[in-house]
C-alpha cells in the first residue's frame, strides 16, 4: 500500500502507511496520522487513496502543503517526490494501491448417480430422476431444479439454476434438419417400370 517516510529531524523514521479512502494528517490527535510539530496545522491535509492512486489535498493549512518545493492545493502524488507539511519533510516511498477482490467459489454439486438402466439421479434431489441437461455447463437436473421463464407467445424458456443458460430434455432425440433432397424424395415419387417385350 502507499507509504510516506518522515525525514525531519526528531520525527525521522516515522511512516505514514496509507489505507484506502481519506487519510487525515495534522496536529490533531484524532487524525489518522497525527504529526506533533508547530508548523503543522491541526487539520493540515488529506491523503486520498483510491484505485487511481494517491491524491493530496491541502485543508487551508497555515504553512501550506508543498510537493518538490511547489505549493499545491490538490495534486496527485508520485513515487520519489518530496512533500512538506509546513517544515515537516516527507519522502514518497511508493503510491501502490492494492484493491483486493475476494475470490468467491460456489460449491459444485456432486456428480449424478447413474442407475442400472442408464438413467441419472438429480444431484440435488436424490429421489428424482435427472430429466434435463444444461447446454452450457452440462449440469443435469430434475424438473424441480429447472428455472422456467414465460416468454411472449406462451413459450416457456428452461434455464439452468447454476449458469442461467438454456436446458434441454435428456434422451429426447434432436430433430434432424430436412434437406432439399429429403423434401423432393418425399414429395415426388416416380415409379419406374421395366418394359417387357
Amino acid at each position: 500500500m502507499a507509504r510516506l517516510l518522515i525525514k525531519t529531524e526528531g520525527l525521522e523514521g516515522q511512516t505514514l502507511e496509507l489505507h484506502l479512502g481519506v487519510n487525515h494528517v495534522g496536529r490533531d490527535p484524532d487524525c489518522e496520522f497525527p504529526i506533533d510539530h508547530e508548523t503543522v496545522s491541526t487539520n493540515h491535509c488529506e491523503l486520498i487513496v483510491s484505485h487511481e492512486g494517491v491524491t493530496i489535498r491541502d485543508c487551508d493549512s497555515t504553512n501550506g502543503t508543498f510537493i518538490d518545493g511547489e505549493q499545491v492545493k490538490e495534486a496527485k502524488l508520485l513515487p520519489s517526490q518530496t512533500v512538506h507539511f509546513g517544515d515537516v519533510e516527507l519522502f514518497v516511498e511508493n503510491t501502490d494501491v492494492k484493491v483486493a477482490i475476494p475470490k468467491f467459489e460456489r460449491e459444485r454439486p456432486k456428480p449424478p448417480v447413474v442407475l442400472p438402466g442408464g438413467a441419472m439421479v438429480c444431484p440435488r434431489h436424490s429421489r428424482e430422476r435427472a430429466t434435463y441437461k444444461c447446454t452450457h455447463c452440462h449440469e443435469v437436473m430434475c424438473t424441480r431444479c429447472v428455472h422456467r421463464v414465460a416468454r411472449r407467445g406462451g413459450k416457456i424458456l428452461l434455464l439452468c439454476p447454476l449458469c442461467s443458460h438454456k436446458c434441454e430434455p435428456i434422451g429426447k432425440p434432436k430433430k434432424k434438419k430436412r434437406t432439399l433432397l429429403d423434401l423432393l424424395h418425399n414429395t415426388v415419387r416416380l415409379k419406374f417400370r421395366r418394359s417387357s417385350d
